[in-house]
């Protein structure tokens, strides 16, 4: 279901972002629209997205998501309305390649978290996922990668 998992050194990658904190249940019909909002916006400043679109979890519990989406710029961007200048943090991390249907995420992340423990690594409180190809690029939802990535405490 994943690839074999690396640890990497992540580097800072500036972004835009929409901060959310909102009901678990309310995930899949509020995330997609805010990342169309905010590559819109890169977009309408100029720029060309400098990366896959990405979701940042802070917090994770069993009735709210506390998260941001994003996209990675090249250059700062002006914040209006929903839309701020944030950032995909430099950190040692966990990473993975999940293919395959974004249903099946949640199982990824399990078998992936499965890995940590069984290779000794402690995972920090945050973790971020990389839309590196969907619906955009295959119709067929085996082509789909999302990256995931757990930072890890030293």
């Amino acid at each position: 279901m994943i690839e074999t998992p690396q640890v990497v050194q992540a580097q800072t990658q500036p972004a835009a972002v929409i901060k959310l904190v909102i009901p678990r249940a309310e995930i899949q019909k509020v995330m997609g629209p805010a990342m169309a909002e905010v590559v819109a916006f890169v977009t309408a400043q100029g720029q060309a997205p400098a990366g896959a679109v990405f979701a940042h979890h802070f917090r994770m519990n069993s009735d709210t998501f506390d998260f941001e989406v994003g996209v990675p710029v090249s250059s700062p961007i002006q914040p209006a309305g929903r839309v701020e200048a944030g950032e995909l943090p430099a950190a040692r991390v966990a990473r993975t390649i999940y293919r395959g249907p974004y249903e099946g995420l949640g199982s990824a992340w399990r078998e992936f978290s499965d890995w940590l423990t069984a290779h000794g690594h402690k995972p920090a409180g945050d973790l971020w996922e990389c839309y590196v190809a969907g619906p955009e690029s295959s119709p067929y939802p085996d082509d789909w990668r999302t990256e995931l990535n757990r930072p890890l405490v030293s």
